[in-house]
Order: structure tokens, then C-alpha cells, then sequence
């Protein structure tokens, strides 16, 4: 059952226990007792248990033209591949897949069309590292269905089934793991004027109701992580507040999954351009595992992987 609404802070983790080892990415430590997030596990397609210890990096594989940073770069599907093998060994926990963009103003991509660019990754991915876990970014149900046939544990969906109410039907029939994040609009559209009352209450609820809608579906709760959608219809002062207030999110009692790596509130705040990001991404995401956020989804594995080495060695053990 979802977890009351109220600020308390989460018990304190049992600090003598160990989690999975540093090859998969996910590093073992202990926590401050006001760490953001002591509740981590999350269950993935076949009940496969992924319990990180405390960090996850997610390697971004992105099989598209125009994603906002690297479109291009990984079209061709022996390029993703080998780009996707590097992160692994480079100390990603799983890799998050996509064939779609859903950068501000992307246009929409034809299922087919977004099916036929990621299949060839997923099977050379599974292919040649069977024990990979591999998360897809989709917006619809059947890119969703072909990819966990296809052997894909996690469907990371930034509509959260508003785009294609049939993946309801499609997470109820696989039970995968699933990324429930938030976003203000289409990507079309989203960044044109977001607005709220109150973005972090209004997040909140958000999750409370998609959690229930989910659940109700078919989808058991410890399957869920929730992502607050950086980026994704907020501005600048949404974002800071999202950020500050990441303590109401775990209220929930679900892990929290954060993806920030390389975007506009780094120019909002920073003033860099997508060039100049790497160094300022390293720092917030070792400023948000030290708060206790587990799952970091990121472009630089091996430069988050070497700030996140310097956070277990600089965190008082509680």
C-alpha cells in the first residue's frame, strides 16, 4: 500500500546491510538517518530484484536523430550497441534505451518506425550481456509489448500512460519494472509556458494518483520508481523547487529516479551551454546521492561513476 502523505522522514535502514556489488554499478555504503530515500529496492520484469547499494547510474543509449545532446550519434544500431557495452563496463547499473525523442518540440516518431530502430539494440544488448539490465523509453504500448518480448526488464515512460492508455494493459500483462514520471504537456508543447500553483505538492499528488491508477491496473506498487521529470514542463524556479523538495516525494514510500544530466537548468542556473554540462552534472548528481536519491540517469557513466566513489568516501557512515 502507497505510504501516507505526511513529511516524516523514512526509519533509519538496517546500516550493517550490504546490497548488490560494484560491478553493477550500484556501491555500497551507509546512510545518514535524514538521507531523502532509505527505501531503494525496486522489482523488475520476472521479479527480478534490483536493490542498489546505494547508488544506480542508468547509461543513456539514445537511438534517435535529434535527442538533445547526442541525436545522431547511435542511429546506426552496431554504434548503440558498442555504446551501450562501454557504459556497462564503465559502471552502469542498466542502460535506458530510446528511439524516440522527447526533447522540448520533438516530433513524434511512427511506432514502426521506433520499433524497427530499437530491436537490433536490445538483441545485440542481450545478445552479448545476457545478465544486462536494459530499460526502454517508450510512449507506447506496443514499442513497449515488442520490447519485452524482445527481453527488456523496465519501461520508462515520460507520459505516465496518458500518450497510450493501452500500456496499462501492456505493464498489467509483463508486471516490468516502471519508471512513473512527471511531465506538463507533450514534449511538443510542454516548455512553451509550464505553470503551477505549487509544483512540488502538485507533483506529489500526481504521484499519489498514478501510484493508485497503476496499482489498480494491475501493476504492483514495488515495481514503480518515480521520477519528479526534470525538464519536463518546468522552468528554472519549478526546477530548484522540485530539487529542494525532493523530501515530500519519498514520503511515498518509493525510490526516487532523477534525471538531470546535461540539461537547461544547468544554462538557467549556470549560464553553460550543452557543451559545458559534464563537470556541473557530476556535481548534482553527487550532491543528490549524498541526500540518499538512488537512480541517477545520466550521459557520463564514468565520470558520475568517479563522483559517486568520492561521495562513499566523504559520507560519514551513520
Amino acid at each position: 500500500m502507497m505510504k501516507g502523505r505526511a513529511g516524516k522522514r523514512r526509519t533509519k535502514p538496517n546500516c550493517s546491510k550490504r546490497f548488490a556489488p560494484a560491478s553493477c554499478g550500484c556501491r555500497g555504503i551507509r546512510f545518514y538517518e535524514d538521507n531523502v530515500n532509505s527505501e531503494r529496492k525496486w522489482i523488475l520484469r520476472g521479479g527480478r530484484v534490483l536493490n542498489p547499494a546505494p547508488f544506480c547510474l542508468i547509461g543513456i543509449v539514445n537511438v534517435t536523430p535529434d535527442s538533445f545532446s547526442d541525436g545522431g550519434k547511435y542511429i546506426d544500431p552496431r554504434n548503440a550497441v558498442a555504446h551501450g557495452l562501454r557504459l556497462l563496463d564503465e559502471g552502469a547499473g542498466m542502460l535506458d534505451l530510446g528511439a524516440e525523442s522527447t526533447r522540448p518540440f520533438a516530433e513524434p516518431v511512427p511506432e514502426g518506425e521506433e520499433i524497427a530502430r530499437l530491436m537490433p539494440v536490445v538483441a545485440g544488448l542481450r545478445g552479448q550481456r545476457p545478465e544486462a539490465i536494459l530499460s526502454v523509453d517508450t510512449l507506447k504500448a506496443g514499442t513497449a509489448r515488442a520490447a519485452l518480448e524482445g527481453g527488456a526488464d523496465i519501461i520508462n515512460d515520460v507520459s505516465a500512460c496518458a500518450a497510450d492508455p493501452m500500456l496499462l494493459d501492456v505493464l498489467a500483462e509483463y508486471k516490468p519494472g516502471y519508471v512513473l514520471m512527471h511531465s506538463q504537456g507533450s514534449p511538443r508543447e510542454m516548455q512553451v509556458n509550464p505553470h503551477y500553483g505549487n509544483v512540488v505538492e502538485e507533483i506529489l499528488a500526481f504521484f499519489e494518483r498514478n501510484l493508485a491508477r497503476l496499482v489498480k491496473a494491475g501493476l504492483p506498487e514495488d515495481r514503480i520508481v518515480l521520477d519528479p521529470g526534470i525538464g519536463f514542463g518546468k522552468n528554472k524556479e519549478h526546477t530548484v523547487a522540485i530539487l529542494k523538495g525532493l523530501e515530500r516525494f519519498a514520503s511515498l514510500g518509493r525510490p526516487l529516479y532523477v534525471g538531470l544530466s546535461r540539461k537547461s537548468m544547468f544554462r538557467e542556473i549556470l549560464g553553460l551551454d550543452l557543451e559545458q554540462r559534464a563537470e556541473a552534472t557530476r556535481m548534482a548528481v553527487a550532491l543528490l546521492a549524498a541526500r540518499g536519491i538512488p537512480y541517477h540517469r545520466v550521459h557520463d557513466i564514468a565520470g558520475c561513476a568517479q563522483a559517486l566513489r568520492l561521495v562513499e568516501a566523504m559520507t560519514p557512515l551513520a
